[in-house]
Order: structure tokens, then C-alpha cells, then sequence
């Protein structure tokens, strides 16, 4: 059984200009230990998914149908009691602005020391304030013992967000997603962030959820990539073939678009036109107007592509899935041009 399985999910959210059908028949599942990637533009349903699996979706957003199995119990519908004990304990999360992540009128280690003792309460203040530094340590804080006793604002971005790791495990949960962790930090600090995440995940075998919209980054730290696009995963593939043997034209952009693809003298490549605003769910493929692969397949614009199984652990929603030619060979033909 694995340690979290998402079927069909859909989320809606109720706005002024009508029903935002923001994902839609979502699934993907993660067995214990593993890291998952999920990847795509802003919009696209990376967040929102997981922010049902820790309920904390806004007050105009509904779950319209499916199911978020976390260690076999369904925790759409758990209490609110039992929710707030997964969460920080057995689900932790890392969220993408570590300042407003945490209290500015507490100091780093009372903030940390606090979710331990919620949890334990059986936990004496010493302890889970010894408990605070040590995990402070874990995460690469120099002098962590009296840094423990400053406050946010007395510290770098790249440290706050390690404090917000050090608060993700210190109570040892089984699964910790990280929303964009190192999206506002500089790229010494970002790498600095990531080899943290890795050492805690090998450290303390749990289970990770990276979410970004950067390839590199998810292809650095996950074991399996889903790429999702306008409220629906458009692919799921192995993190190492992700520049190389991805089989929907969205992926295959997205890594065209990055820095480097090809000769370094051509002009970056970009995605035209922009992602459907979800008011009205697509009748055929939500990437067909923006895409450059269709070929003018009637397909493409009248059917919704249903995610098909390419090889192992690959499964595409394309209908040209498995007859587009490796990426590989298309960069080595762009850099003989």
C-alpha cells in the first residue's frame, strides 16, 4: 500500500466571474521513502493539490470529488481533530516564503520547541528546546544553541528557510512537501537548501514532495516527475528522463525553454499564448492552442487526452504520446544547425 495515493481529484473555487475549475481528475500516488516532483507554471494546480492533503485550502475553494488516501485513510474526511494531528507530525510542510512562515515576534527555537510540544505535550519546555537546537544542527546552522534565540529578522533568507525545514522534521513525520522552497534565494544559497532537503530525506527516510517550477531543481532531488498543466497532470515520467525522454509537448517546452538547450548563441526559446483560465473546463487538450507538436490533429482540439502508459513508470496525456522522437536527438540536431 503506498504511504499517500491521490485519485481523481478536483478542486473549484467560486470567484466573482464564476467557477474556477482549478484541478481536475488528479491521481498520483507516493510509496514511502520515495520523492515525487510536481512541476509546472504558475496556475497550474501544483499547490492547491497538496494544500488539500493538509486542508489548508482557502475558505472560497471546495473539493469537488476524489479521494487523498494518506496511509490508507481518506483524509478528505477525517475531523478536523485528526487532521490537525497529521499535520506537522506525520505531514509536515515547507513553504515557499520562510517570513511569513514564521512568527516575527518569536524567537527562532521557542517557534520550533512549540510543535513539538503540541504534538508531545508529555514533552517538558527543556527538552523540546534541546530537541529545537538539535534539529537547528541537522539543517546546517552554525552556532545553532544561541541562534536558537534570535529572531527571525535577525536572520538570512537561506537561514530562515533552513529554520523552516528544521521545523518540517523535527517532530520525524513520514512526509515532508516543500512548496518552491528556494524560489526568492540566490542560486549558492538554493543549492546549499536543496543538499539539505536530500540529507534530511536519507537521514530520516521519509518521504518528499517538491513542488516548483523549475525542472532542475525537481530533477535534483525527486525520484519521479508529474508535470502538471491548466489543473491536470500531463505527465509522469522518471526524474532522469525528464530532459531526455519526455512524450507530451508541454514537458518537452518547458525543457526548451530553460537556459543552455541548444546553442548558447540562439535566442531563448519561450511558450506563446498563456494557460486557459479554467472558467470553462477545455473541450479537447488545454495545451492544444499553444502547442507545437499537434500537427493540426482534429484530436487535439476535440478530445480531452487521457494519461496512457508510454513504458515503465511513463504515462503521457498526448495523443501523440510515444511516436515523438527523443529530445536528445532533437537538441543534437538544433546545435548542428
Amino acid at each position: 500500500m503506498s504511504l499517500l495515493d491521490v485519485r481523481n481529484l478536483s478542486i473549484d473555487f467560486a470567484t466573482l466571474d464564476g467557477t474556477v475549475h482549478a484541478v481536475r481528475d488528479v491521481s498520483f500516488s507516493l510509496e514511502a521513502g520515495q520523492s515525487l516532483g510536481i512541476v509546472g507554471e504558475s496556475g497550474s494546480g501544483k499547490t492547491v493539490s497538496v494544500l488539500a492533503l493538509m486542508g489548508l485550502l482557502a475558505s472560497n475553494a471546495r473539493v469537488a470529488g476524489g479521494e487523498i488516501l494518506f496511509d490508507g485513510r481518506d483524509v478528505l474526511t477525517l475531523p478536523e481533530r485528526e487532521r490537525r494531528a497529521l499535520r506537522g507530525r506525520r505531514i509536515s510542510m515547507v513553504f515557499q516564503d520562510p517570513m511569513t512562515a514564521l512568527d516575527p515576534v518569536q524567537r527562532i527555537g521557542a517557534q520550533i520547541a512549540r510543535g513539538i510540544r503540541y504534538h508531545e505535550t508529555s514533552v517538558t519546555r527543556r527538552e523540546a528546546e534541546k530537541r529545537a537546537v538539535e534539529a537547528l544542527e541537522m539543517v546546517g546552522v552554525p552556532d545553532a544553541a544561541s541562534r536558537s534565540r534570535q529572531f527571525p529578522h535577525q536572520w538570512s533568507g537561506g537561514m530562515r528557510q533552513r529554520a523552516v525545514i528544521a521545523m518540517a522534521l523535527v517532530n520525524r513525520p513520514d512526509l515532508i512537501i516543500a512548496d518552491e522552497p528556494t524560489t526568492a534565494l540566490d542560486a549558492t544559497v538554493q543549492a546549499q537548501v536543496l543538499d539539505v532537503l536530500r540529507t534530511v530525506r536519507e537521514e530520516q527516510g521519509c518521504s518528499l514532495i517538491m513542488i516548483s517550477h523549475d525542472l532542475e531543481v525537481v530533477q535534483d532531488v525527486a525520484d519521479d516527475v508529474a508535470v502538471m498543466y491548466a489543473g491536470t497532470i500531463a505527465e509522469k515520467l522518471p526524474a532522469r528522463d525528464v530532459f531526455t525522454q519526455s512524450q507530451h509537448p508541454y514537458t518537452r517546452a518547458l525543457v526548451q525553454a530553460r537556459p543552455g538547450w541548444g546553442p548558447r548563441a540562439e535566442q531563448l526559446v519561450s511558450i506563446p499564448g498563456r494557460p486557459p483560465e479554467l472558467l470553462q473546463v477545455p473541450e479537447g487538450c488545454p495545451f492544444e492552442p499553444r502547442c507545437a507538436e499537434s500537427h493540426g490533429l482534429p484530436a487535439c482540439r476535440d478530445t480531452v487526452p487521457r494519461l496512457l502508459q508510454i513504458r515503465d513508470r511513463q504515462e503521457s496525456a498526448c495523443h501523440r504520446a510515444g511516436k515523438l522522437p527523443p529530445l536528445g536527438s532533437l537538441e543534437s540536431a538544433r546545435s548542428a544547425r
